[in-house]
């Protein structure tokens, strides 16, 4: 509240910041349009001064010519008064050359006068569209202010992106998150996080937004880098790809009206926009990441075709070691076996030598297991003999590199 004295009465009464700032704009408009008659009159007075000083100086110069020109004439009746007329004609012609030169001479004021009357009138139409011009960037500055500045809406800046974004949500981003930022953990938060996945729920874009709005009345004037540093240390911790500082502040800039301020040179894929490029920004961006998805889907199914076939091989050669130590394990007892029949039961000989038959038999399993090969298993399987050659190439490109 401010207290304001009337200047008649002395009285004091008190009015509100709108009031106040109503009133000193009153003020302003009443003193800048003071000051504009001022010099209008002004450059009136000096015009006018100087056309009645051209003409206080033609008139000077007619008068002193027409008397010059008076005297002569004087002079030259004298003389015809004396020479006779003989001299008359020559006087006469001597006096209309001088009526002649005359009339010259008031054609020529009347010419300069017209002309300063025209080059007055000419500076005034010049001047009254200077002042044209200037109402006109003054309304062209508030019709901006009035679009940029949501509280001219009677919104903040966060509803009106909210608002913006709920009215296209459902139409052009079916599948995305878009929400306050309500995660204060790590000491700061954003205003808006905006998240979009596939079908398969695999996320490929994601913005932090911080929204910042100045009223005019603000003593204490933002740039936008003041807020970069913390947006971008958001961005981070929520792990969101992109940054986007939506705001209304330096409303003069040209920089910052022209559009979409790219400022990774300060902070990585990060931007400044003003609201009306709030839906713009996020299609953009959302646009370009959905390109790419298709490369990376491809390249996430290539990754997991090389671990199914590399978990084929550990397998086979699990299977292959598990053969080989069994073997050993049933050969060993079987040798053990062997010599106790020799030993105590000779008459075994026939079981001695189905058990040898056996061994044999294991040993000549474990050496087919040892040539199993992929190229061996794959020889029929015309689809997984491609995958194993493409890994093949992969695993030689790679020890070449």
């Amino acid at each position: 509240m401010h207290d304001i004295i009337c200047p008649h009465c002395n009285t004091a009464f008190k009015v509100d910041e709108a009031g106040y700032a109503a009133i000193l704009k009153q003020v302003r408009d009443h003193q800048f349009n003071h000051e504009i008659d001022q010099r209008i009159k002004l450059m009136e007075q000096q015009q006018q001064s100087a056309v009645e000083l051209a003409v206080a100086k033609v008139r000077e110069e007619l008068q002193k010519a027409t008397a010059d020109k008076e005297a002569t004439i004087a002079q030259l009746k004298a003389q015809l008064d004396a020479t006779g007329t003989a001299q008359q004609l020559a006087v006469a012609t001597a006096i209309a050359d001088l009526e002649k030169e005359r009339s010259k001479l008031e054609a020529d004021f009347k010419a300069a006068k017209l002309e300063k009357e025209l080059g007055e009138k000419a500076l005034r139409e010049q001047y009254q569209t200077q002042i044209k011009d200037r109402d006109d960037a003054i309304e062209r500055l508030k019709d901006m202010k009035a679009k940029l500045s949501t509280k001219m809406l009677g919104e903040t800046l966060e509803e009106h992106c909210a608002n913006a974004f709920g009215q296209i949500r459902a139409a052009a981003f079916p599948r995305a998150q878009f929400a306050k930022d309500n995660d204060a953990r790590t000491g700061s938060k954003g205003d808006f996080i905006f998240r979009e996945a596939d079908e398969a729920g695999t996320e490929f874009v994601s913005i932090m937004f911080e929204m910042k709005n100045e009223a005019d009345q603000t003593t204490t004037k933002k740039k936008n880098e003041d807020f970069l540093r913390e947006l971008d240390k958001d961005r981070t911790e929520k792990g969101c790809e992109y940054a986007v500082l939506v705001s209304t502040l330096e409303a003069d800039s040209e920089l910052y009206n022209t559009g979409i301020v790219d400022v990774s040179h300060l902070y990585p894929k990060m931007y400044v926009v003003r609201p009306q490029f709030f839906i713009p920004i996020i299609t953009l961006m959302r646009n370009a990441a959905l390109n790419s998805l298709k490369y990376k889907t491809e390249l996430a199914q290539m990754r997991e075709q090389n671990i199914d076939i590399a978990n084929f091989e550990d397998e086979l050669e699990k299977f292959k070691d598990g053969f080989s130590r069994n073997y050993d394990l049933a050969s060993r007892k079987f040798k053990t076996a062997i010599d106790e029949i020799d030993k105590t039961m000779n008459h075994l000989q026939k079981t001695k030598d189905a058990l040898l038959s056996s061994e044999n038999n294991l040993r000549l399993a474990n050496e087919k297991a040892g040539d199993i090969t992929i190229k061996r298993l794959t020889r029929n399987n015309p689809t997984m003999a491609e995958k194993f050659a493409a890994l093949k190439d992969g695993h030689d490109d790679d020890i070449e590199s």
